[in-house]
C-alpha cells in the first residue's frame, strides 16, 4: 500500500485544534522540520505536544509555541527557549516536566499496550506528588501512566512508500517509539525508496506502524549552541 503524500499541508490535513501530538527529536536533533511548518500554517490551536524539549526560539517547535497554538507540554527538558520560560511564568501553557528515563519509558508503554507501570525514579520527590506508591523488595515504587497521542509526527533518514522507516545514528532518539504510541503516525523521511530496496533487518519501524509517508528537502538541520573550546597559550621552552 502507497502511504506516500505529495505534500506537507496533505500529511497534516487532519489535525484538529485540541490534538495531542507527540513530536520527534531530540534538542533539533531528528525533528520534522516540514511538518512543524506545515502546522504552524495550518493554525490548529490548543494543542498537547509531547516531545522531549520544545525546539528553539524561531525554528523546530519554537514556531508553534510563538504562534500560540501550544495549550500544554509535556517533556523533560525547557532548554534555551526563553519564550518557553516566558509562557510558563506568565501561566500561558501548561508544562509537565518528566524524568527522561521514565518518559521514554512512559512512551514505550503507551506503544506496547501496558496502561502503568512502576518505577523507582522520583520517589520522595515532586515528581512523586499524587501519585501511588508501592514497594517491591523493600524498596518503593512509582505508578506511572502510558502516554500515547492522537498524532505523531516523527522524522526517519529513508523509508519507502510503504511505511518502512530507517533512522540514522543520534537523529534515531525518540521518533521509533513515539511511531508506535499514537493513532496516526506521519512520517518526513528524508530519503524515499521503493518497496524492497531497504534491507529488511535494517528497518527501525515497520510499515505497520506507519500511516503517511512525505518527502522533505532542503533540512537546515541547525545546531541548538555551538560551543567553541580555547586554545591553549602556547608556552615558550628554554
Amino acid at each position: 500500500m502507497n502511504k506516500v503524500v505529495a505534500s506537507t499541508e496533505e500529511a497534516v490535513s487532519d489535525i484538529f485544534d485540541g490534538a495531542t501530538i507527540m513530536v520527534g527529536g531530540f534538542g533539533l536533533c531528528g525533528i520534522p522540520e516540514h511538518l512543524i511548518r506545515a502546522l504552524v500554517k495550518k493554525g490548529v490551536k490548543n494543542l498537547t505536544t509531547i516531545s522531549n524539549n520544545v525546539g528553539v526560539d524561531g525554528f523546530g517547535m519554537g514556531l508553534l509555541l510563538s504562534a500560540g497554538q501550544i495549550r500544554k507540554h509535556i517533556g523533560t527538558y525547557v532548554g534555551d527557549n526563553k519564550l518557553l520560560e516566558k509562557m510558563v511564568l506568565d501561566g500561558q501553557i501548561e508544562l509537565q516536566l518528566i524524568p527522561q528515563g521514565t518518559f521514554c519509558e512512559r512512551i514505550r508503554a503507551g506503544g506496547a499496550g501496558i496502561p502503568a507501570f512502576y518505577t523507582p525514579t522520583g520517589v520522595g520527590t515532586v515528581v512523586a506528588e499524587n501519585k501511588e506508591v508501592r514497594e517491591f523488595d523493600g524498596r518503593p515504587y512509582l505508578m506511572e501512566h502510558a502516554l500515547k497521542a492522537d498524532f505523531a509526527l516523527i522524522n526517519a533518514w529513508k523509508g519507502d512508500k510503504w511505511g518502512n522507516l530507517v533512522y540514522r545514528k543520534t537523529a534515531r532518539n525518540f521518533n521509533p517509539i513515539m511511531a508506535t504510541a499514537a493513532k496516526v503516525t506521519i512520517a518526513e523521511v528524508e530519503q524515499l525508496v521503493e518497496p524492497g530496496d531497504l534491507d529488511a533487518d535494517m528497518v527501525h519501524t515497520p510499515s505497520v506502524f506507519v500511516k503517511r509517508v512525505f518527502r522533505g528537502e532542503l533540512y537546515e538541520r541547525r545546531i541548538e549552541r555551538r560551543v567553541f573550546r580555547k586554545r591553549p597559550t602556547p608556552t615558550s621552552s628554554g
